[in-house]
C-alpha cells in the first residue's frame, strides 16, 4: 500500500504541471477580453510558465539533492497550489502573469524532482515500468489541458482553470507528506563536473532533446499540414491531431513494462528507429492518401517516442547517482524543454522556409506538401543520427548493457 501510495502522489505531481502547460493556451482570447489586452500581452500568460519551469529544473534538482528533496518537493507543491489561488483570483493581467511565473517555480520543483523521487519510491526493477506511467500521465494531462479548459471556461469562466488545480495540488501534497521517503541530503552537495561530464549520461540527455525536437515538430506543423494541403476544418483537424496524444497516454504504460523486460538500451534503439521510420513515412507522403495516410505516421512517431522516452528516462535515472539525483533529473526535465523549444521555433523555421513564406495561410496546398516532406526529411535525419548515437557512438562511450543493472 505504501509503494501504491507514494506512486499515486509521483503520479499526482506530475498530472497538475502538465495539465497547467497547456490548460492555459485555450484561454488566451477570453483573457484578452477579460482584461483588454492584446494577443500578445496574453501570451506571457503562457510564456511565462514556461520560462519559469524551463529556466529553474535544473536547480530545483540540485537544491533539492541539497537540502532534501521531500521537504523541498513539499514546498514546491505548496508553492504551486497557493499560486494557482493566486492565478484565479488576480485583477489585472500583470497580477496573473506574476501568478503563473509562480506557478511556473513550483511546476519546476514538482518536475524535477518527481523523476528523482522514482528511484527511492519505487523498487529497482520496477523503475521502468514507474516511468512509463509517469510518461502516460504527463501526456494525458496535455492532452486534457485544452479541452477541459475549455469546458470549465465555457462553465464557469476562467477564474475556473486555476481553481482546478488547487485541490489537485492538495491531495498531492497529502500524499507525498504521508508517503513519499526522506530521501537523503549532502549539506555541502556540489553539482558534480564529473557527473555533468559523464559521457553517457550527456548522450542520454542529447537524445531527449532531439526525440522531443522531432515530435513537438508534429504539433507545429501538423495543424497546417491539415488545414492548408488537406483542406479539413477545425474540429475533423482537432480530432485527427488527438490521435497522437491518445497513442502516448495508451503506449507509456506499456513501454515501460518493456523497458523492464528487454533493457533501456534495446527499448532506446527500438524507439529511435520507429521514429525515423514515421519521420520518413511522412517525408515522402503522397497527399492522395488523405487524413489516413498522415494519421498512420504519427501514431508510429508518438508510440515510438513514448518508448524512447520510458527506457531513457529510466536509464537516466537508475544509473544516477544518488546524491545527484535530484540534479539529473532536473537535467533531464531541461532537455525535454529545450526539445520543445527548438521543436517549435527550428522546425519552424524549416517548415516556413520550405513553404517559401512566413504566412503559411496563404502558401499553395503543393507548397504545405512540398513543407512537410521537407519539415519531416529533417526529422528523418535527425533520428538517424540519434540511432546511430545511441547504438553505434554508445558502444564507444560505455559497454553496451542489456539492462538497467548493468550500468549500475
Amino acid at each position: 500500500m505504501t509503494k501504491r501510495a507514494a506512486l499515486a502522489a509521483l503520479t499526482l505531481a506530475m498530472l497538475v504541471p502538465s495539465l497547467s502547460t497547456s490548460i492555459a493556451s485555450v484561454a488566451a482570447p477570453t483573457l484578452a477580453v477579460a482584461f483588454d489586452a492584446t494577443f500578445a500581452q496574453v501570451q506571457w500568460v503562457v510564456l511565462a510558465y514556461l520560462v519559469a519551469v524551463t529556466a529553474l529544473t535544473v536547480v530545483a534538482g540540485h537544491v533539492g539533492d541539497t537540502t532534501g528533496r521531500k521537504r523541498l518537493f513539499l514546498i514546491g507543491i505548496a508553492l504551486f497550489g497557493v499560486m494557482s489561488a493566486a492565478c484565479a483570483a488576480a485583477p489585472t493581467l500583470g497580477a496573473l502573469v506574476a501568478a503563473r511565473a509562480g506557478q511556473g517555480v513550483g511546476a519546476a520543483i514538482m518536475m524535477a524532482l518527481t523523476v528523482a523521487f522514482v528511484g527511492e519510491a519505487v523498487p529497482r526493477e520496477r523503475i521502468g515500468t514507474a516511468m512509463g506511467l509517469l510518461g502516460t500521465v504527463s501526456a494525458v494531462g496535455t492532452a486534457l489541458g485544452p479541452p477541459v479548459g475549455g469546458a470549465l471556461i465555457t462553465a464557469f469562466g476562467w477564474e475556473a482553470i486555476f481553481l482546478l488545480t488547487v485541490p489537485l495540488s492538495a491531495a498531492a501534497f497529502v500524499l507525498a507528506y504521508r508517503y513519499l521517503p526522506d530521501a537523503p541530503k549532502a549539506p555541502r552537495a556540489r553539482l558534480s563536473v564529473a557527473v555533468l561530464r559523464d559521457r553517457a549520461r550527456a548522450t542520454n540527455l542529447l537524445l531527449s532533446a532531439i526525440a522531443t525536437t522531432v515530435l513537438m515538430s508534429t504539433l507545429v506543423v501538423g495543424p497546417f499540414y491539415l488545414t492548408g494541403a488537406l483542406g479539413l476544418d477545425a474540429a475533423v483537424v482537432g480530432a485527427v491531431m488527438a490521435a497522437g496524444p491518445v497513442v502516448a497516454a495508451l503506449g507509456g504504460l506499456p513501454a515501460g513494462r518493456v523497458v523492464d523486460r528487454l533493457g533501456t538500451r534495446r527499448t532506446t534503439a527500438l524507439g529511435l528507429g520507429g521514429m525515423a521510420a514515421g519521420c520518413l513515412a511522412l517525408a515522402t507522403l503522397p497527399e492522395s492518401l488523405g487524413v489516413p495516410g498522415y494519421v498512420i505516421p504519427i501514431v508510429v512517431i508518438t508510440g515510438s517516442f513514448a518508448q524512447f522516452q520510458a527506457a531513457n528516462s529510466t536509464e537516466v535515472v537508475a544509473t544516477a547517482p544518488a546524491a545527484g539525483r535530484g540534479a539529473i533529473a532536473g537535467m533531464l526535465a531541461l532537455s525535454r524543454q529545450v526539445g520543445l523549444i527548438l521543436g517549435t521555433a527550428a522546425m519552424g523555421w524549416v517548415f516556413t522556409t520550405a513553404a517559401g513564406t512566413s504566412d503559411i495561410t496563404g502558401a499553395t496546398p503543393g507548397d504545405v506538401a512540398d513543407a512537410l516532406h521537407t519539415t519531416f526529411a529533417t526529422g528523418a535525419a535527425l533520428m538517424a543520427g540519434a540511432l546511430l548515437l545511441a547504438t553505434v557512438g554508445r558502444r564507444v562511450l560505455s559497454p553496451m548493457g542489456e539492462n538497467v543493472a548493468t550500468r549500475v
